[in-house]
């Protein structure tokens, strides 16, 4: 089993899957405790949805300008999903309690009638198509199902990408906190509340398209809500959880990648197969911390 592991290793393209699985598990675990205090744990799901339809919209449109191909190609479409993807989750943000569809009815909407409009564009007969649509549908909703995809383009796109959204995060925490556990008070105090939300909830859009490629526009949420949820069946503290969140995805995220090389199953599964795993191991641990303590 080492010897098959290390001569896959071999190929660049693996390491590049690593690469970016490790990238990706870090930034989605760093907002993940947030959102699920914050009982905002659906937009992740929503946002991923729109993201498959603005990547449907990406590959049958082509270029308009010529120019760009190269840009686009290298980021497979990241040009257009990004926006569109950043967008919908500031329109998602601002669906308040005055607003006449509110939040959760709004992420439903927009999450459901992307999804549609995105495969109903994809077999239109006036737009051009892929050899294997079923195949491009799949790839794009539940991960890439080779390993092998991931071009040296995409690595450093997700690299410089990462970094940012973890340069943010760091500068920004004391603000992510206040805001996390009372908005309320946090407004009071001069905070912008309103402001970090909006921040939030960009990077966690961000986080999601660079994420597709690797787990799947439909597996997204797994690897921002699980890391999260099993910090906090033996943690209490928000920094202590952020971290063992952080530290739990990334491991995951490496022995799900390792595993997919070695079964041979699709990455995005295994991946979240393993995260599932580790959330029951946690909650086992905690529930046996919990009886000890009552005893």
């Amino acid at each position: 089993m080492l010897d098959t592991l290390y001569y896959y290793l071999q190929f660049s393209q693996v390491r590049y899957a690593l690469i970016v699985g490790v990238l990706v598990a870090l930034c989605a675990s760093l907002l993940g405790v947030t959102l699920v205090l914050k009982r905002f744990s659906f937009i992740g799901d929503g946002l991923s949805h729109v993201a498959f339809g603005a990547m449907a919209v990406s590959s049958i449109t082509g270029v308009l300008v010529s120019q760009w191909k190269p840009v686009i190609d290298s980021t497979n479409g990241m040009i257009i999903v990004m926006p569109l993807t950043v967008l919908s989750a500031v329109l998602l943000l601002r669906t308040g309690k005055n607003a006449k569809v509110k939040g959760d009815a709004a992420v439903a909407m927009i999450s459901v009638g992307a999804l549609a409009i995105g495969y109903l564009l994809m077999n239109l007969d006036v737009f051009p198509k892929s050899a294997n649509i079923s195949g491009d549908v799949c790839s794009t909703l539940f991960g890439s199902l080779s390993i092998l995809t991931l071009t040296e383009g995409e690595v450093f796109f997700c690299l410089a990408v990462s970094v940012i959204v973890t340069a943010v995060f760091i500068i920004f925490y004391n603000k992510i906190f206040s805001v996390t556990f009372d908005e309320d008070f946090a407004t009071a105090t001069g905070t912008k509340a309103s402001a970090y939300n909006l921040l939030i909830a960009i990077i966690i859009a961000v986080i999601i398209v660079i994420s597709m490629n690797l787990v799947g526009s439909l597996l997204i949420s797994a690897l921002i809500i699980f890391p999260a949820l099993s910090a906090m069946r033996l943690l209490k503290s928000f920094k202590a959880v952020t971290v063992c969140s952080a530290c739990l995805s990334v491991f995951c995220a490496a022995l799900g990648i390792i595993l997919s090389i070695l079964l041979s199953t699709p990455v995005g599964s295994t991946i979240v197969a393993v995260n599932i795993a580790a959330f029951g191991v946690f909650w086992l641990i905690g529930a046996a911390k919990g009886g000890f303590k009552r005893a």
